[in-house]
This record gives structure tokens, C-alpha cells and sequence, in this order.
């Protein structure tokens, strides 16, 4: 049987969904059986825009993606930065992009998870996984939370730490701020749990219509 693939698709501006999306891509690729690529969704911000933003080059060693490619995915892990509590504009644009995959219902049975990066607190932390959550159940994906499989982490009081049931998450904070020793297990261990699951899923035969 093939590897099974699970694509870990992001937009970040700042590089901290980045951060997040290369750890996750590692502990997918920790599962054997299992090929983890990174994929960036189009930017819509002109450059002027970006330029006054102070934002960093995009990283060159990301493709962007298209939608017709990821009827080749078996799974997805979808990174979002939070915009005024929600999904980023960008990720939202290339979600309205797939419209011809949605009537196709092409990603219909496939597992997705979501992961994300906030200001701070009220920033979005569960609201951006919801309104991904919205994307997946359109398309007929299976949302995959992480619950609170991920043990002691879950219960961190000590430390400020991002990330919830939904999945991984980090805090920026005014922008300096990147993501800790503690959330870069935690987006780890959500590549590793996806990518198993996707496994499982991708050996299950497909349900019957009869």
C-alpha cells in the first residue's frame, strides 16, 4: 500500500503558524507509512500592504497550494492565524476557492484537524478552530480534535500556553513572542495523531452506497 499523505496547509504572516506548521509536518513524518508535506495557501495582501505590515518574506521552500490538489491528500492539518477572533481572510479565500471540490463533494470521508496562532487570550483561541470546523463540515471532512489526548500538557497552569481540545495553538502576543517548548510538543503531537489516524483511515475500505 502507498504512504499515506497528509498535507499540512498554513498561512502565517509573522511566522509563528509557521513555526507551528513545520512541527506538526515532523511529528506526522515520525509515523511510519506516512508522507507529511507543508503547503502555503495564497497571499491576497498586495506588497505595499505586507511592506507596511512589517511582515517577513514568505519561506521559499513552501509551494503554494491549489485546490485541485488536495483531492491527492489523504489528511489535512489546516494552520490559521486569528483575525479579530477568526480564521485569517487568506485561508478563508482559498477555502471559497474549492467550490468546484465541494460540489464534487471530492474531500467528502477525508480527516482534518486545525491549529492556530492568537494574540493573546481573547483573541480566538476556539473561535478560529470553529470557523474552520464550518469549512470541514461543507466539504464532508472528518473533523479530528485532539480532546485531551495529548496527557499532562492539556492541564498546563504554570506556564502561559496556547492550544486547546480543538487542537495546537500558540500566543503571540504583541508579535515578539514565539511559540514555547510546550506548544511545539503539542503541534508534534497533533501531526503524529493525525497522521495515524489517517493511516487507519486511509486502510478502512470506503462505505457502501448500496
Amino acid at each position: 500500500m502507498s504512504a499515506a499523505k497528509v498535507y499540512v496547509v498554513f498561512y502565517s504572516t509573522y511566522g509563528h503558524v509557521e513555526t507551528m506548521a513545520r512541527e506538526i509536518q515532523r511529528g506526522a513524518s515520525s509515523v511510519e507509512g506516512v508522507e507529511a508535506t507543508l503547503w502555503q495557501v495564497p497571499e491576497t495582501l498586495p506588497e505595499r500592504v505586507l511592506e507596511k505590515m512589517k511582515a517577513p518574506p514568505k519561506p521559499n521552500d513552501v509551494p503554494e497550494i491549489r485546490p485541485e490538489q488536495l483531492v491527492e491528500a489523504d489528511g489535512f492539518v489546516f494552520g490559521s492565524p486569528s483575525r479579530f477572533g477568526m480564521m485569517a481572510a487568506q485561508v478563508k479565500a482559498f477555502f471559497d476557492s474549492t467550490s468546484e471540490l465541494w460540489s464534487k463533494q471530492a474531500l467528502a470521508g477525508k480527516p482534518a484537524g486545525v491549529f492556530w496562532s492568537t494574540g493573546f487570550h481573547g483573541g480566538g483561541q476556539e473561535l478560529t478552530a470553529f470557523t474552520a470546523i464550518t469549512q470541514f463540515a461543507h466539504h464532508g471532512m472528518i473533523f479530528v480534535p485532539l480532546g485531551y489526548t495529548f496527557g499532562n500538557g492539556m492541564f498546563e497552569m504554570n506556564q502561559v500556553k496556547g492550544g486547546s481540545s480543538y487542537g495546537a495553538g500558540t500566543y503571540a502576543a504583541d508579535g515578539t513572542r514565539q511559540p514555547t517548548d510546550l506548544e511545539l510538543q503539542q503541534a508534534f503531537y497533533q501531526g503524529k495523531y493525525m497522521a495515524e489516524i489517517t493511516k487507519k483511515l486511509k486502510k478502512s475500505p470506503p462505505p457502501s452506497d448500496s
